[in-house]
């Protein structure tokens, strides 16, 4: 096969540097390659040509900030962003090559295997599988503290990068192996500091994580590795619920198994795995039941029984000097995670009662899930922007309907900023609290006009079919997080599949991973006064339930941390 060159448009506009190399007939398979850190897509065209796989199309990225691809040499914004960027050029092969995703095949190395499996892990991508090579779940950091001595930096001195330490001869055996890696050019040996630092927190999450992965898996490792922690990389193996799952380690090899000198023997083994994961059926096992049995139900039962007394000190702690706390009082008194308490999280302004309370409103308005609330809002309100626009670019009318609006704040506030094109909107609610709080907001923007109120039970199949005029957008965000049980939520889907004509959309959102599950069931009241115990659904589970009802998942965006995702769904016929 040749090798061609192209780019794609990523999620934010940039254009990435990828190669192909495509068989002579056309190919309804796909192998996507993503390098190491430091590397480039060229570093492959070795792999490809031992790998003769002749039916399978071949797709390997030059990374964000690396080889041919735009951007500052080693850096993103984070992380997630280049995460983002596998979710994009998956979708762009696919789409431009006609290939179901359903029929792709991931292989990824060293930092790039931590990227792939953070995507498999939030975007759950229905791929046939993945191979992650010396995945760098854990990078060797020989100076002591380094981690909190990079976060202490970052923090005075704003981005920066770190020079690796990594020498050829710590990669491979082979010395001419070894001599191509030192005279690449295209190779950039520093890594920004804020990369790292996600690197770090990205794989601490995959590890505990891992059960949310369904994905058929086969990992490599090298036992003599200078750069990585074989010990992470088993855990991850360990914790994966994959129903076929594979790991071997290869005694005395470096970091760069792909170019150690028994190669043959590694590409092989991923030849094989290739092989039988094109020539099985596609896994059909279904997550529509993960809350009668499962990885995150094993969770919340264990969250629902008696957890440590320390927990109990704390929520003494919330639920006294915490109320000088204004923000913390008002979630005493309408659940921490009512409506009324969103809008105040959405606010972001510290308040209370004397100079400590306001201290304490500010820490808790800090806290890493009340960002991600807030990076959800800017997340839906950029995805309600663009489906407006193409509704109304379409010459379809803009009828918006949110089935658990609380406030309504994001609708909105999107509606006020698009005045010049024709919306309205429903916005329905079960508590009196949130429709007057609704009600107040419209009237303050200006939108009663455009806006009506109403009383409404979002797991309610019938009246939600019953809405009139039909809706072209359905939002229902937040809601489906609160509740373990699957069955409303299927109801509440079927009403707005019934109610949304075929091509009309469906913005939904969902919380894959909290880090403070626990915290939050041991310590917080839900808005009926109960623990707030949270059933986490993996993003696998909720597109299936969407995908049951009759829609089609086209994008996807989540917040850097991987806690909110707000994904946007076409109705199929």
């Amino acid at each position: 096969m040749n090798c061609t060159t192209h780019k794609f448009t990523s999620w934010d506009g940039v254009e990435l540097f990828y190669r192909a190399w495509l068989p002579v007939r056309s190919a309804n398979k796909a192998l996507l390659l993503f390098h190491r850190g430091h590397e480039h897509s060229g570093r492959w065209e070795e792999f490809v040509e031992m790998l003769n796989l002749g039916d399978v199309a071949i797709f390997a990225w030059d990374a964000r900030g690396h080889g041919q691809s735009p951007g500052a040499r080693g850096s993103a914004e984070s992380l997630m962003t280049l995460v983002k960027d596998t979710d994009a050029f998956a979708r762009h092969v696919s789409s431009a090559h006609q290939i179901p995703l359903e029929n792709t095949i991931i292989v990824a190395h060293s930092v790039g295997a931590v990227t792939a499996a953070a995507w498999v892990h939030d975007f759950a991508p229905p791929i046939r599988g993945m191979v992650l090579a010396t995945p760098a779940f854990e990078v060797k950091l020989y100076i002591p503290f380094a981690i909190p001595l990079l976060r202490l930096r970052q923090r005075l001195f704003g981005p920066g990068h770190v020079k690796s330490y990594v020498k050829a001869r710590l990669l491979t055996h082979d010395k001419g192996e070894a001599a191509h890696y030192e005279a690449d050019t295209a190779i950039f040996r520093q890594i920004s500091v804020n990369v790292l630092l996600d690197l770090f927190d990205t794989s601490k999450r995959l590890i505990t994580d891992a059960g949310a992965i369904t994905v058929p898996t086969m990992m490599l490792g090298a036992g003599s590795d200078w750069i990585v922690k074989l010990s992470a990389q088993r855990k991850f193996f360990e914790r994966l619920s994959s129903p076929h799952k594979e790991m071997k380690v290869y005694p005395g090899l470096y970091h760069a198994i792909f170019h150690e000198r028994n190669r043959q023997e590694i590409v092989e083994r991923v030849r094989r795995f290739v092989l039988e994961r094109f020539a099985e059926p596609l896994p059909s096992a279904s997550l529509m039941d993960g809350d009668k049995a499962g990885y995150t139900k094993t969770e919340y039962d264990r969250l629902s029984g008696p957890g440590s007394p320390m927990y109990g000190v704390v929520r003494l702690g919330m639920k006294s000097l915490g109320r000088l706390s204004t923000g913390i009082q008002l979630g005493w008194l309408d659940g921490f995670d009512s409506g009324v308490t969103l809008d105040y999280v959405y606010a972001n302004r510290a308040q209370g009662r004397t100079p400590v309370g306001r201290w304490f409103d500010r820490a808790y308005l800090n806290g890493i899930g009340w960002r991600g609330i807030r990076q959800r809002k800017v997340n839906l309100e950029k995805v309600l922007r663009a489906t407006i626009q193409r509704v109304h670019d379409a010459g379809q009318p803009v009828r918006i309907v949110d089935i658990a609006a609380g406030a309504g704040r994001y609708v909105l506030e999107t509606i006020r900023a698009l005045p010049d094109i024709p919306i309205t909107a429903l916005l329905r609610d079960y508590k009196s609290v949130n429709l007057d709080a609704a009600t107040r907001l419209a009237r303050e923007l200006g939108l009663r006009k455009h806006v009506s109120v109403a009383r409404g039970d979002a797991f309610d199949r019938d009246s939600i079919a019953a809405i009139t005029p039909r809706p072209t957008i359905a939002i229902v965000s937040g809601l489906y997080e609160l509740f373990p049980d699957n069955e409303p939520v299927r109801n509440s889907l079927r009403g707005l599949a019934e109610a949304l004509e075929p091509g009309r959309w469906l913005i939904y959102t969902n919380q894959p991973w909290h880090p403070q599950v626990e915290f939050i069931a041991r310590v917080l009241t839900n808005r009926e006064g109960r623990p707030w115990i949270m059933r986490r659904r993996t993003q696998a589970e909720m597109d299936e339930l969407v995908r049951s009802a009759g829609f089609e998942k086209v994008s996807m965006d989540i917040d850097r941390w991987g806690i909110f995702t707000v994904s946007l769904a076409r109705r199929i016929g």
